[in-house]
């Protein structure tokens, strides 16, 4: 299948030459791989450029955005950029961040996933991080949720849902609207990526705060606000985050946010969670 792949950079000369020197031992190349250089202020561009030489598949499109780094919103403008770049001639399309190793294999297997069901929408790997010299599975993943550091989407499952939201939950509104046109989600725990860095590292409270607006943004509503809030903040480890969250959803629901789904598909989604959340208890 003929793949594209998107990477927006901010920052990243630590780790963009490692994750684009593992796209180009794929055992199946991409067809496209577009990098875009997001204001960076250190070496990224040039790190880029010298891939680009070498490699007349990936290309450099360069953005300039406030600096601040606010989940959701900053990632999702620049992946736009890079999606105005290309045509539509693909079979699937990945989001992914610019500091993962993916192993040899990991697009030629999701090439195989997605063409072993015509009703895949999605697909994913699993999130691995480096502790005390190991590789270990990132606590914040889910074995029925794809990180969003590396997304692949079927053509017509991506045009389906809009595309991708410039708002925090981007990577979970994905998945629900996947559901809601019926399009399967698949992750394979056999595709491991190492992700250099851990997720959330340089959030600040504003980005706290966007949480818990997220929440409010896909429809959740107050009870599985609460639910969904205490299981984030005790899986990153920090129960008061949990205030935050409350905190952003409230302040969202009194500014009259809009959501990030219709009413329609925000019932689904209603719907969705707490029949996840009843089977988790029962």
């Amino acid at each position: 299948m003929k793949y594209y792949l998107i990477i927006p950079t901010y920052n990243e000369e630590k780790f963009i030459a490692i994750t684009l020197q593992s796209i180009v031992a794929q055992s199946i190349l991409p067809s496209k791989v577009v990098v875009v250089n997001d204001g960076s202020t250190d070496k990224t561009e040039e790190i880029v450029k010298s891939f680009t030489s070498n490699h007349s598949f990936i290309s450099l499109v360069n953005k300039t955005s406030e600096a601040i780094h606010l989940p959701g919103s900053k990632v999702i403008q620049a992946f736009q950029k890079g999606l105005e770049a290309l045509d539509d001639n693909y079979d699937f399309i990945v989001k992914a961040d610019a500091d993962l190793i993916f192993p040899a294999n990991y697009f030629e297997t999701i090439s195989k996933h997605f063409e072993s069901d015509e009703q895949i929408g999605m697909v994913g790997g699993f999130a691995y991080i480096e502790k005390n010299g190991e590789w270990v599975l990132e606590n914040l993943t889910d074995k029925d949720h794809i990180r969003g550091a590396f997304k692949a989407y079927r053509k017509e499952c991506f045009q389906q849902i809009g595309g991708l939201k410039p708002a925090m939950g981007w990577d979970t509104v994905d998945e629900l609207l996947c559901k809601f046109y019926n399009w399967k989600v698949v992750t394979d725990e056999a595709l491991k990526v190492k992700h250099l860095k851990p997720t959330g590292a340089s959030y600040n409270q504003a980005a706290r705060y966007k949480q818990g607006e997220a929440f409010y943004s896909l429809g959740y509503g107050f009870f599985i606000t609460c639910i969904a809030s205490a299981k984030l903040a005790l899986m990153k480890g920090k129960p008061l985050l949990f205030i935050d969250y409350i905190n952003g959803f409230f302040k969202a629901k009194s500014a009259k946010k809009p959501l990030l789904v219709t009413p329609e598909q925000a019932k689904f989604i209603r719907k969705y969670r707490w029949k996840k959340i009843k089977e988790k208890i029962f």
